[in-house]
Parts: C-alpha cells; structure tokens; sequence
C-alpha cells in the first residue's frame, strides 16, 4: 500500500512543480525594466511597481532553479538560476564592504546597509546549490569566501554561536530583529537553523574540516541549547548568553528543523550525532503533529503556551509539514507518519494552491478562507519552500522505490 501512496505523492507533487510552481516564477516574476526579479505581486497579480526587493528571495530564486535543473535533469531552468546569480552579483554585493544587502529598492539601490546572517547564510544556500547543479568555480570560490566572513565575524567569539546581525562593516550589532512579529534578540533559533542548511549544502560541494566541524557545532547547539526538554520544542528568540527571551513555539520551523536536523548530521557522517539526532528528529515530528496539525491537515504557524497565538495557516509549514512527517516515517516506519504527510498534501492541494492564478497563497484562515490582503509575492515569499518541498520529495521516493527522479 505505501509503494501505491508513495508513487501517487511523487507524481501528484511533480505535476505541481513543473505545471504551476516553476513556470510561475519564471513567466510573472521577471523585472524587465529594472533587472532581477519583482519585490511584490497580490493575489490577483498587479504588480507594485515599488515593491522592494530582497536577498532571500533573489537567494531562494538561484537556489530553486539550480536544484530544479539537477532534480528533474531539464537544463531550461538553468537561466532562471543565471539571471539570480548575475543579480546577486551586481547589485546585492557590497562591492566596499562585501558581503550581501538586505533590501534593495524597485530598481535596485540598497535601502539598507548591514549584514543579516540570516541573508549571508541563505546566499551561501544558494551558491552551493548552484555547484551541485553546473560545477561552478566561481560560485563555489564565492560560498567559499562568504562562508570565511560568517567565521571571522559574526561568531561569538567568547560565548557559543553566531549573532544575528552585523552593520555594514561586519561589526556586530546586537538586539535587533528581521521582520514583523519578531522580538529583538542577540541570537535566534531562525537564523541557527539557516546558518546549519547552508553549511550542510556547502559540505556537500566543499568537503573541508573547518566547515564538517562548524556543522557538528551548529547541530548540538540545536541539540543543547536551542531545543528546550521541557516542552519538547525548539525556543526561538536568545540573549547572547542563550537565556530564552519569548515562550512562543513555531510549528513551522520545527518540523522544517526535524528533518534538516537528521540531512545536517547525514551529510557529516557522525554516526553518534546521527543517532541522537534521528531520536529527536522522530519525537519532535510527533509532537509537532500532535500539538501543531488541525484534523483538516493544516499546520498552525505558531503558539504560546496559553493559546494558538496565530491560528493562519502559512504555505510555508504546510510545505515544510510534508517534508518533515516523510522523513518522521523514514526514520520511524510508524504508518501515522505517512498518513500526516499526505494529509498535509491534501490540505495544501485543497487550500493553499491557487487554482485560478497558480502559485500558493500565502495563508488561508483556520476555516480554510483565503487571507486575500497578503501578497503572492513579496520579499519574504518566493519558490523555496514548496519548491523544495518537491525536489525532496521526488529524491526520496525515486531513492525508496529505486526509480529514476
């Protein structure tokens, strides 16, 4: 029965990235007048002509487009990836202070100045990605060098960890925060989480001591400071010295760090960590299922102990959800894995794809309503996390039923 379900989710999840993800991004999204791609879109498609512009979204667009050439073996998505790179290059780049601008105006002028980790880390992401997709030197020399300016500047060199933020000259700053709804803090679960993604793509193409052992690092400072026994989940906001400063728990990113957990680990070959990492990754699915999943399928986006305290049903957990309970059941063999996993299939096919204008809408409400003021497209939102929500899912059927991608 589960070669049945398995083939069913791998073709269903493909006919969404090549019908509707990709293309979209690809034929709406490109900024003729101004280069790179558009800052924002709303549900119906007008385009604000003022939209800003942001390197995750630009470092998502080479991320996804490079994995969707390697994936699905099609060298058509390789301009898609070509036309981020060159964008990253030109305009994102600190060309007297290096490193990479946060925000971008709508023609391409830098709104502002410092260096967020979280967008150093993701651009590494990128990079390493496009390696394993073209064997580029000169992308792989450039994760390289990004990945040495993490290192020289934003470790704490006295404590454990990285800071959040750094100002235009990588000096740190401290106590500032991303985006709305976040707290200020020295140190976040969010950006730990993102720095570990990068460098396990990075390992991947750079088989380099320095980087295996910053990984090994990066996952027991999940294990043993981010991740808190009392509640079985990940805290999300830190003082330098790691005192949690919020009781808030995001599903999304706990189900996302499961399985990037147990890939982090895999990739270093740590038969010990791997071996810890597997248990959690395991219980934490479990739990995140239990607490975090309403019987339509939908993962809430985060609580507090006291409440739901967002009750909106992201894209992004939803896509993250299908990831984390086939990886929960890889691990596991225990059948509710797989069952959540094509639940969370189903609720997105029935509630967060836009059947009528393509794309995922960015939310719906706990009774399934669109929340049609939040944007299609924004610099927060771009083709990573569906996008790969199905390269994952292609690579690990095609790998469990020994099948071609």
């Amino acid at each position: 029965m589960s070669v049945e379900v398995l083939k069913k989710l791998k073709d269903e999840i493909t006919e969404e990235l090549i019908t509707d993800i990709l293309p979209f991004w690809m034929e709406k999204t490109i900024d003729k007048e101004h280069g790179g791609f558009i800052g924002e879109m709303s549900n119906d498609l007008t385009i604000d002509p003022d939209g800003a512009k942001s390197l995750v979204v630009c470092s998502r667009m080479l991320w996804t487009y490079a994995a969707a050439a390697r994936v699905l073996k099609d060298e058509k998505y390789l301009p898609m990836a070509e036309r981020a790179l060159d964008y990253l290059m030109t305009r994102f780049k600190d060309s007297e202070y290096d490193g990479y601008f946060w925000w971008l105006d709508a023609k391409g002028n830098p709104l502002e100045l410092d260096k967020k980790v979280y967008g150093q880390a993701f651009t590494i992401y990128a990079l390493s990605e496009h390696v394993r997709a073209t064997d580029s030197q000169r992308s792989l020399d450039t994760a390289k060098h990004l990945f040495e300016l993490i290192e020289s500047n934003a470790v704490d060199k006295t404590g454990l960890g990285y800071y959040d933020f750094c100002d235009r000259d990588w000096s740190v700053m401290e106590n500032f925060h991303l985006g709305e709804g976040e707290i200020s803090a020295a140190k976040t679960y969010n950006t730990h989480l993102h720095i570990l993604e990068s460098y396990t793509n990075l390992l991947r193409v750079w088989p380099d001591e320095k980087v295996a052992s910053k990984l090994k690092l990066l996952i027991e400072i999940h294990l043993d400071k981010i991740y808190n026994p009392d509640n079985g989940h990940m805290d999300c906001f830190f003082d330098k010295d790691w005192n949690t400063l919020s009781d808030a728990v995001s599903y999304g990113h706990d189900v996302e760090t499961s399985w990037l957990l147990f890939d982090g680990a895999e990739v270093l070959g740590d038969e010990t960590l791997l071996k810890r990492v597997r248990n959690l990754a395991v219980e934490m699915a479990a739990l995140n299922l239990e607490q975090g999943v309403d019987p339509d399928g939908g993962m809430f986006y985060e609580e507090n102990p006291r409440e739901v305290a967002d009750p909106n049903k992201h894209w992004w957990p939803q896509a993250e959800a299908v990831v984390g309970f086939l990886n929960a059941w890889q691990l596991s063999g225990d059948q509710k894995f797989l069952n959540a996993c094509v639940n969370s299939w189903k609720f997105i096919q029935n509630k967060i794809i836009d059947h009528e204008h393509g794309e995922w809408f960015w939310s719906v409400t706990r009774d399934g309503e669109v929340n049609e003021d939040q944007p299609k497209v924004s610099p927060w939102k771009g083709p990573y996390h569906n996008g790969r929500m199905g390269f994952e899912v292609i690579e690990r059927v095609a790998k469990m039923l020994n099948v071609e991608c």
